[in-house]
């Protein structure tokens, strides 16, 4: 992923921060944690480690070499963490990085977490140990060019996802929801453009990377002139906010990932 800018690697700087890396094996959410540990900074990490869960990665690692805890304080939401990600289908990799010689990594040895979340003194270490964790398979990787192909190609995989792996009920919405997020790319970035199809269980995981920086907004549409019809365009955030679980957007180090949850709707009786 590359290095951050000098001013994120300021101790003095209280805060966090989520960057994705999706390679194409897998894809690692990286969680920094820097300042000192307090009450607005616990909340601030708890969501947004509810907001990684939800994005649902193969694997996520929380960089805490830059939290000041000296009464590890913060113990109870990395054994939260632990075990929510185990609740997950599949479960989440999840790692630490404290460096040895910090209070915090004493207590999480001595807890005995570590036979169950490891620890590590660096980033690279953990990017390294969880890339073994993960397993193989129920993958599909394209990468396309910012054409008008682009959304056909991309339903077509999901189509080989879901005949591949039985999930027939799936199909067209998910179809529906990688055409919409795959045509935003190729209007608004026009940049290379990353699709990855991923199993999660009984659903699936769509995420669409691009090169540009700018996250997605999903506008109120504009107000019809008499006699003129509704325009069309702008409904694609609509539509997979309609059609999709759940759905977000992450940056990463060249430009984001916009990613949708599909799962089959169930009808209350």
């Amino acid at each position: 992923m590359g290095l951050s800018p000098p001013d994120l690697h300021d101790d003095t700087e209280q805060g966090v921060s989520v960057h994705v890396d999706i390679g194409a094996d897998a894809a690692v959410s990286l969680l920094t944690v820097r300042g000192s540990w307090d009450d607005r900074l616990r909340r601030h990490t708890s969501v947004s480690l509810r907001q990684c869960f939800t994005e649902h990665p193969d694997a996520l690692i929380v960089d805490l070499s830059r939290l000041l805890d000296p009464h590890s304080a913060s113990v109870p939401t990395w054994t939260t963490a632990r075990a929510v990600a185990a609740t997950l289908r599949p479960p989440v990799h999840l790692a630490l990085c404290v460096p040895p010689d910090l209070p915090l990594a004493d207590r999480m040895q001595g807890l005995g977490a570590g036979r169950f979340l490891p620890v590590y003194a660096k980033v690279r270490q953990a990017r390294v140990a969880v890339a073994g964790r993960i397993p193989d398979g129920e993958r599909l990787v394209a990468t396309l060019p910012p054409d008008t192909d682009a959304p056909s190609a991309a339903r077509n995989l999901v189509s080989d996802a879901c005949l591949a792996w039985g999930l027939t009920t799936l199909l067209h919405p998910s179809r529906l929801v990688m055409s919409e997020l795959v045509t935003n790319a190729v209007e608004h970035a026009g940049t290379e453009i990353r699709v990855v199809v991923t199993r999660r269980g009984a659903g699936l995981h769509l995420s669409v990377g691009d090169g540009d920086p700018r996250m997605p907004r999903m506008l109120r549409p504009a107000r019809p002139r008499k006699g003129m019809p509704l325009d069309e365009r702008g409904r694609g955030l609509r539509t997979v906010s309609e059609t999709a679980e759940l759905w977000g957007a992450v940056p990463t180090e060249n430009g984001k990932v916009v990613w949708a949850t599909v799962r089959e709707r169930r009808t209350v009786a």
